[in-house]
């Protein structure tokens, strides 16, 4: 295996693990949970899956031959709306990692410094997906940590817990 199928496999591993990590908090809350906001200037969980829906399906659409930014898009309308129920939340959810590990897993070597477009902006296919785990790092990490101020002391850890006395 080449270092750009190592790349290649290591990335859809971060974006696997990222999603875990997401399904596992997701999987512990009601829905009135998750469409909590924590404070006036937050999102909530529902929110936020919208807004990563809306990327993933933006993104990873067409990824090598049309801009990662669609026309179609509506990104001002992924932080409004009405509460979603667990199950339209989760749909969202699997179709926004479906279109991306698709579009990953069609990726070879060869395709690692082509240039793909987002916003009109040049980026390598390296760095379009380094770009892009960055940001769905970024908000599952905002995701767990809502999950964990709703759920304060009722919060099982998803990694290493803490040692308590």
């Amino acid at each position: 295996m080449g270092i750009g199928q190592k790349l290649l496999t290591s990335a859809i591993g971060t974006f696997k693990s990222a999603k875990r990590i997401g399904d596992r908090t997701i999987e512990r809350l009601s829905d009135e949970e998750l469409n909590r906001t924590p404070a006036s200037e937050s999102n909530s969980i529902a929110i936020i899956v919208k807004h990563l829906h809306g990327n993933m399906i933006s993104r990873w659409t067409d990824f090598l031959t049309t801009d990662g930014e669609k026309p179609t898009r509506q990104r001002d309308a992924e932080f409004e709306g009405e509460p979603l129920t667990k199950e339209e939340l989760l749909r969202l959810w699997e179709s926004g990692w479906d279109t991306l590990f698709r579009a990953l897993e069609q990726l070879g070597e060869s395709d690692l410094l082509r240039t793909v477009r987002i916003r009109g902006e040049a980026h390598t296919v390296i760095k379009a997906i380094q770009r892009q785990a960055s940001h769905y790092g970024y908000h599952v990490g905002q995701i767990v940590y809502i999950g964990k101020l709703i759920r304060n002391g009722q919060w099982d850890s998803l990694s290493i817990p803490k040692k308590k006395p």
